[in-house]
């Protein structure tokens, strides 16, 4: 910015007065705003994705071995009949309830399969006990199949744990970190079957699919692409969905066409909003939330009670050892109330920002200005969606 406005200097007529200095500060508008447009600017690929391009979840059923007796207990049925079966498969006939070890734990397997994988590819899965294990530190997860909502298998996974905790239990004492009964293996699947998904459809067509769905955003996607002047034409179908139609594409022409397709920058639209975390006190706001003419008054009242036991032991014949005659205990409670004076501000029209900075002018906490903004949302001043986390 400083170099484009130190060469308009350079090259910029010698008028002087009035007109010179007009046409120098229209100049840096214009260059100030084509710098806010280029920044706000996005490419289409993290703005969109291919329709038919998702990922996959798969689960698979499995045993995790090699516990130092933090696995599953004899109550757990399914860990005894299962380790039953696999000793089964190596040609071992051992009863379910003759198994009592704690150092076997059953799990279910999770991982999400993207799109465009290869039979070889590896993959990282997620591990979670199903029993009463206390622990899956150490252990290692046996040879299990994951399969997806289609019943077919996808991948399988095996390999030792990592576990991003601990707990270690002794005599009644207990000390833990995170949580002990889930982990991690990295790249601990081995996909089986190639998946390439077919983003052309029948009549020749590609979707784009907005993260955000929005109208305007749509209608700025499908202009930006045919302003490129591509082999393909857009035309908007809804707020989440731009069709291409691309003609007769053999394999290098569609990459080809979605590699210059996905660096196109569009600016999106954003819709207004405003996220309040009332744990932490944290707001946040977009850049295009505006609040209408309000006024805020805002006042404490703090009662203080404090409460104390009179006691009152006259003289008589002693009836206890530590006790007399009469003894009345009586509570006494001494009320105090400060009300502190009304603070109000008034917003002719402004952003959170000024609205925020305002109420910190009237010693408003952060509590206070949550439910000042819960208040102004419900008085209609408040041209956003105001969430509350």
């Amino acid at each position: 910015m400083n170099a484009m406005y130190s060469e308009c200097q350079r090259k910029r007529p010698r008028l002087g007065g009035i007109v010179s200095a007009t046409i120098l500060f229209a100049s840096i508008a214009v260059l100030c705003a084509m710098s806010h447009a280029a920044d706000a600017a996005v490419r289409l690929k993290d703005l969109t994705r291919i329709d038919g391009r998702q990922d996959m979840m798969i689960l698979g059923y499995g045993l995790v071995v090699g516990l130092g007796g933090t696995g599953d207990s004899s109550r757990s049925l399914v860990t005894s009949q299962t380790m039953s079966n696999l000793l089964r498969e190596f040609g071992l006939q051992v009863p379910a309830d003759s198994i009592n070890s704690r150092n076997v734990a059953v799990v279910l397997v999770t991982a999400n399969l993207p799109p465009f994988v290869r039979a070889g590819d590896h993959l990282d899965v997620n591990v979670s006990s199903v029993g009463d294990a206390t622990s899956l530190s150490g252990g290692t997860l046996l040879l299990t199949q994951l399969i997806g909502a289609d019943r077919s298998s996808y991948a399988v996974a095996q390999g030792a744990l990592s576990i991003a905790g601990f707990r270690f239990e002794q005599a009644g004492s207990l000390a833990q970190k995170n949580h002990a009964t889930s982990g991690l293996i990295p790249e601990g699947a081995i996909i089986q079957r190639t998946i390439v998904p077919a983003p052309i459809a029948v009549d020749g067509s590609i979707d784009l699919l907005l993260n955000e769905p929005d109208f305007t955003t749509a209608q700025r996607v499908s202009e930006a692409i045919n302003r490129a002047m591509l082999s393909a034409a857009a035309s908007t179908v809804d707020a989440g969905r731009v069709r291409l139609h691309p003609g007769a594409l053999d394999t290098a022409g569609f990459v080809s066409l979605m590699a210059a397709i996905e660096n196109l920058s569009v600016e999106p639209s954003v819709k207004a909003r405003v996220i309040v975390n009332e744990r932490t006190g944290t707001i946040v706001a977009g850049g295009e939330v505006w609040i209408s003419q309000v006024t805020v008054a805002q006042g404490d009242i703090r009662v203080a009670i404090n409460q104390q036991y009179l006691v009152s032991q006259p003289y008589g014949p002693v009836i206890g050892a530590n006790s007399r005659v009469g003894t009345v205990v009586a509570p006494e409670a001494q009320i105090s109330v400060d009300e502190s004076q009304v603070r109000s501000v008034t917003l002719p029209g402004a952003t959170i920002e000024e609205l925020v900075k305002g109420l910190h002018s009237i010693r408003a906490s952060s509590r206070d200005v949550i439910a000042i903004l819960q208040g102004i949302k419900r008085a209609g001043a408040l041209h956003a969606e105001l969430i509350i986390q």
